[in-house]
């Protein structure tokens, strides 16, 4: 990635959100967050995870074709917002130079390649369902590579020495964290709770944690 770039991040999970804050980190120009539900993106952008979000329509065709049309229009969206931001020296082509597909759910992976500019590149972060219906052709014409990644792989030390720095660009991480969970006796609970979109009292719901003693998760 290079300064100046922009990025779309399908996705404002706590993964998605991570990547999101290492765009920023990077010096992307502009951060964009997209995701079904609205209370995500708002939490993305207010909390500095993101320059600017949309919210994803809840839609579902009946066959492939409403389908990619469906992606195709998401794209468009998301193009449109694009096109709304400049940066110091010019202005935002109307598609993004780097794509994260952080859900894993197909109709997001199509979005994904559909908004990514010419040469540009659709990064699959999302483990989601196995097998998917792409529009391979949209991304050979214009030469969008697709590029697989195991999230985890080589990443521990960079990531611990990252948050170790106080690097100014980097979003407070320990706002992810929006529920705990006290014992290994509530994992159950917590692995509910983790599943959902909210709980009972409509508060987001992002990370969740078992603590398992008196140490205390702090992020210096």
């Amino acid at each position: 990635m290079k300064k100046g770039d922009s990025t779309l991040i399908f996705g404002a999970g706590a993964v998605g959100l991570l990547c999101a804050a290492m765009c920023k980190v990077a010096g992307l120009a502009k951060v964009v967050i997209a995701d079904i539900q609205a209370e995500r993106v708002d939490f993305a952008v207010q909390n500095g995870f993101a320059h600017a979000g949309f919210v994803v329509p809840r839609k579902r065709g009946q066959n492939i074709d409403d389908n990619l049309e469906i992606a195709r229009a998401n794209a468009r969206l998301a193009s449109r917002l694009a096109s709304q931001v400049q940066t110091i020296n010019r202005e935002l082509p109307c598609a993004y130079e780097r794509v994260f597909e952080c859900t894993g759910v197909e109709a997001c992976t199509q979005s994904a390649i559909y908004a990514t500019r010419a040469g540009g590149k659709t990064i699959i972060v999302g483990m989601g369902s196995p097998i998917q219906t792409l529009p391979l052709s949209a991304a050979m014409l214009r030469e969008v590579d697709i590029v697989g990644t195991f999230r985890y792989a080589n990443t521990y030390s960079n990531a611990v020495n990252l948050v170790a720095s106080n690097n100014p660009l980097l979003p407070n991480l320990e706002k992810l964290v929006t529920h705990r969970f006290h014992g290994l006796e509530c994992a159950p609970a917590a692995f509910d709770m983790a599943g959902r979109a909210s709980d009972e009292q409509d508060n987001l719901v992002l990370k969740v944690v078992i603590k398992t003693g008196d140490e205390q998760l702090e992020i210096p």
